[in-house]
This record gives structure tokens, C-alpha cells and sequence, in this order.
């Protein structure tokens, strides 16, 4: 089948999409992908959804702020298909399916509540394809964390690659995450803790950039150990597998970050994130032998020798390297999970969730009914990648 995968993720960059071919248990062929970057006025209105959806008690309700950023992730995510799709020549009759993520808002599964917004049956009507939708809810349902849900497409694609096992695969995205596989067993994963939102969060509101390019910023500074111990002793670093956090658990007001100088304060979060990471090693059956890290941290190169050191001895690499694409690793998954879903096949297991049982997942939602978008905040250009033309 042939899919297109569309991933919105926490560091609220832009919309990945990726095209991709799979039975979803082989992948058989990667296609083009991009970035649709978001520009200010849409990533100000998620913000501000981030903030609002921090009272949600029903994953239905949209008050507030809430619809009008449905509405608009919607309409977003619409016009990054069909960018993609002109840019790259690809014809609509030959898609299959569209993994529709969403943008999570909300995560928050010890009250059984995880909440993406983007309306999936709008979306189907927008691009005239079949989209698979709300991915997560069925396992927060059976009392799942409902987080990660890449697991078993990095099972796929890691059988393809000859490394040392046990094999850990890294994305670190806002919120870091990992996939232990060793031995064809079912994947074990888990949230690590903060990934590149608290550093974005910080260069934002130091000195306005999106993020701290290549880590240069990080280089510079000295790592505060201390405040590293503080937040280290939090409960959720020593809480078993499999666990999930919301992109919020760690934000500033949670974790009480100092005034530091913008090279110290890049430099002690990027520490952060590495060492969360490597607090997981302790409860995985075996110690890594590899590690390949994706996700924009891996452009990150201060955070990659901070893991490199923490990880020791395990082999430490990008998703490049691996001949991955890091930025388009989740557009992929969401593709290939799509896939999964029209097959009933499940996208959760025990390990990666705690759910029951391996669950399937997703809603499947076919063009019908009538469609209202809010175009005018389509981003002005899309990003190429692996050699496709820019649009603009």
C-alpha cells in the first residue's frame, strides 16, 4: 500500500510529510518527504492551545481557543498534502491511505485523557483520500499510555540494518523517547523526559531563535550539575516502564529554571535531556550496544557527545548515519501505523504502553460529508527533502 504520513509533533516546528510503501509489517520503499514550516501566527495559536487544553476533562471539547486551532491544524494539514502531492507529481488515485497524527494538546494518561486536535473526517474530505485518525485513544482506553506510538515501525525498519543488539532507536523530538530491540521480541519503549522543547522553550525566550542550531549556543556554556540532581530526583525518572509524559510535565515553571546566561541555560537543558535518557538504561533487561538517534536533536551536536558520553560504551549515531532520515522518521511511522490500522494490525503492545494486550488503533475516516477550512493561514512555502523541489 502506498501511504502519506503527516506528524505535528511537540516542538511545534511545522508538519512533516512523508510518503512511504508498506504491507505495514515491511517497508518497501521510502518516497520524498518535506516540512511545511508553521509561521508565527500559527505557532502562537498552538501555544496558546497548549496552554488552554491544560483544563480539558473530556477529549471531545474544543472550548476556547481549542476549535478555532482545530480548525486550523486541520486546514494546515490539508495544504501540506496537497502541496506534496503537486510538488512531487504523485498521483491522489494511487494513494491508499493518509496517518493523520494530529497535534497533541493534551497527555495526560493517568486520568485515561490524551488529546490530539485536527478533524480527521474534514481532512479525508479536504484530499478526497481515506485518513486514519486519533491513534491513541483506544489504548489510553484500556488503560494504555497511549505514548509511543513508533515503537514497532522502528521494529521494521531496524530489522533492515545490521547492528549490534540490543538496539536502542532515540527520537528526541519535544518530549525524548526510545525503542529497545533485541532478539525479534516485541519492542519495549517509553518516554525519557524533556527533549528539544525546554532548549527551544529557552532560546525562544532569550533571544527569539526557533531553536539552538547544531548545539553552538550549548557549546559554550557550563552545565549546572546541581540543578541537573534537582530535577533528576523527580519521581518519573525512577518510575518503571512504560511511561509517558505530557510536553508540559517539564516546563519552567514545574522545574524552577535559574536566570542563567543564554550559553549556560542551553547548555545545562541540553545536559538534561541526555541525562534522562541514560537514566533509562538502568531499566532496560540489557544495556544498549547501540543507540541511533532521531528527531531534531540529532542536529543537535552538542546534545549527540553529551549522550555519546552518557551512553558509553554503546555506539552512538544519527538517524543519517543509519541512512534514516532523522526529521522524517515520525511523518514515516504515521504512514506506516496508517497502514497497520486499515489492517487491523496492532500499533501498541505491553511493552511499549503497558496496554493489556497488542491493540489495534486509529479510526478510519473516507471523504463524505461537507468540509469548512481556514485556509488563510496556509505557511507561505514548503521545506525540500531528499531532493525534491521546494514549493513557494
Amino acid at each position: 500500500m502506498r501511504a502519506i504520513g503527516l506528524m505535528s509533533g511537540t516542538s511545534l516546528d511545522g508538519i512533516d510529510v512523508a510518503l512511504i510503501e508498506t504491507d505495514g509489517e515491511r517497508v518497501t520503499h521510502f518516497g520524498p518527504s518535506a516540512l511545511e514550516p508553521y509561521g508565527d501566527d500559527a505557532r502562537g495559536m498552538l501555544r496558546q492551545a497548549l496552554d488552554e487544553g491544560r483544563a480539558l476533562q473530556d477529549r471531545t471539547a474544543r472550548p476556547g481557543v481549542l476549535g478555532d486551532a482545530e480548525r486550523m491544524v486541520t486546514a494546515l494539514h490539508a495544504a501540506a498534502a496537497e502541496r506534496f502531492l503537486a510538488a512531487n507529481a504523485v498521483d491522489r488515485a494511487t494513494i491508499d491511505i493518509v496517518g493523520f497524527h494530529g497535534q497533541t494538546v493534551l497527555h495526560r494518561p493517568q486520568d485515561a485523557l490524551t488529546v490530539q486536535i485536527g478533524d480527521g473526517g474534514a481532512l479525508a474530505n479536504a484530499l478526497g483520500l481515506p485518513v486514519a485518525h486519533d491513534f491513541r485513544a483506544a489504548d489510553v482506553a484500556a488503560g494504555g499510555q497511549g505514548a509511543p506510538l513508533v515503537p514497532v515501525f522502528h521494529r521494521a525498519i531496524a530489522a533492515t540494518i545490521d547492528r549490534p543488539r540490543p538496539l536502542v532507536v532515540l527520537n528526541v523530538g519535544g518530549v525524548a523517547n526510545i525503542t529497545y530491540l533485541d532478539n525479534g521480541a516485541d519492542p519495549i519503549a517509553c518516554d525519557t523526559g524533556p527533549g528539544n522543547a525546554l532548549i527551544d522553550d529557552f532560546m525562544r525566550s532569550r533571544n527569539g531563535a526557533a531553536y539552538d542550531h547544531g548545539g553552538a549556543t550549548a557549546a559554550q556554556g557550563r552545565v549546572d550539575q546541581g540543578f541537573l540532581d534537582r530535577v533528576l530526583a523527580h519521581p518519573f525518572f525512577d518510575a518503571p516502564l512504560p511511561k509517558s509524559l505530557d510536553r508540559n510535565a517539564f516546563g519552567f515553571a514545574n522545574i524552577g529554571l535559574k536566570d542563567y546566561s543564554l550559553p549556560d541555560g542551553a547548555a545545562t537543558l541540553a545536559a538534561l535531556t541526555a541525562a534522562a535518557v541514560a537514566r533509562i538504561v538502568p531499566h532496560l533487561p540489557r544495556r544498549p550496544a547501540s543507540v541511533i538517534v532521531a528527531g531534531g536533536g540529532a542536529r543537535n551536536h552538542t546534545l549527540m557527545a553529551m549522550l555519546a558520553e552518557r551512553l558509553a560504551p554503546a555506539r552512538v549515531e544519527t538517524a543519517m548515519d543509519a541512512g534514516w532520515s532523522a526529521d522524517a522518521l515520525e511523518a514515516q511511522a504515521f504512514g506506516f501505523l496508517a497502514v497497520r490500522a486499515v489492517r487491523g494490525l496492532p500499533i501498541t503492545f505491553p511493552g511499549t504502553t503497558g496496554a493489556p494486550r497488542p491493540m489495534a488503533g486509529g479510526v478510519i475516516a473516507k471523504p463524505g460529508a461537507a468540509l469548512h477550512l481556514t485556509p488563510d493561514l496556509t505557511p507561505a512555502r514548503s521545506r525540500r527533502r531528499h531532493g525534491k523541489r521546494y514549493v513557494g
